[in-house]
């Protein structure tokens, strides 16, 4: 498989993961809409399943251009293979907010039948052709306009620190790649440092991102006033995703530089 082709790929698999976590807003929207939020967490399960299949076959794709690049064309462009695979991200995540009315709809006939069904097995093979040609009714256009969020009460913090744990996690993985570019001859260390990025955005995620959409997502439960706005917010915290992965454009290079400089200290 040649290098274009194996971006091609990689940028597949990219969105594919993407848009995939994304639409989990879709999944949260639909449980609350059908006061069946218990049943939606539960089918998050398949977008980790998806994300992680994708990134099984993604992440050695990705290592390939950095071996590539180091031990058979010292001027293959690295750096832009990975700024591309990083726009794939941001691809992805504006086709899940164009996609999320339509998969609000079908996810709330997902976890309805799965209350009945009683199992994922189960859901599966009571799906008929019928049903799939069924599925079109329940595509959509997004008719959100950007002027009305007006932050929605939503703390203006926690969009930027949802924005940034967004553009560490883009950058996590493919900057310790590139540290391992730049430091070939620490290449195994540099390309397992990813943690040095991503546990800073884990951190975040655990103590400031996760509690607050927690609280969003119950207090829509509770009052039918908030429950109506809350299409609207996961779509705001949707579009800070994409912020996030453009701010990954912009850190990529001096997190690869400091990974470079952490792993020579070590």
């Amino acid at each position: 498989m040649t290098m274009t082709n194996s971006l091609i790929v990689v940028c597949l698999l990219t969105l594919i993961i993407n848009t995939a976590e994304t639409l989990s807003y879709s999944i949260r929207f639909a449980g609350v809409k059908l006061n069946k939020i218990a049943i939606a967490l539960s089918l998050t399960g398949i977008i980790v399943l998806i994300s992680r299949t994708a990134n099984m076959i993604q992440a050695p794709l990705t290592a390939k251009f950095v071996d590539y690049s180091n031990n058979q064309d010292p001027s293959f462009p690295l750096g832009n293979y990975l700024r591309i695979i990083m726009l794939a991200s941001t691809l992805g995540t504006l086709i899940a907010i164009a996609l999320f009315p339509t998969f609000v709809g079908l996810f709330s006939r997902v976890i309805s039948r799965l209350e009945i069904e009683g199992s994922i097995p189960k859901l599966l093979s009571s799906v008929t052709v019928e049903q799939l040609k069924n599925t079109r009714k329940y595509f959509k256009r997004p008719g959100l306009q950007l002027p009305s969020f007006r932050y929605l009460g939503i703390p203006k913090r926690f969009i930027i620190m949802n924005i940034f744990v967004t553009g560490f996690y883009t950058v996590g993985v493919l900057s310790s790649l590139y540290a391992g570019h730049l430091s070939p001859q620490l290449l195994a260390t540099a390309s397992n440092a990813s943690g040095l990025i991503n546990g800073l955005a884990t951190i975040l995620l655990t103590i400031f991102i996760d509690p607050q959409l927690g609280i969003i997502t119950h207090k829509a439960t509770e009052s039918v006033e908030y429950r109506d706005q809350l299409g609207k917010i996961y779509v705001l915290l949707m579009f800070s995703r994409v912020l996030g992965t453009l701010l990954g454009q912009l850190v990529f290079e001096p997190a690869a530089y400091f990974i470079s400089w952490m792993v020579q200290l070590i």
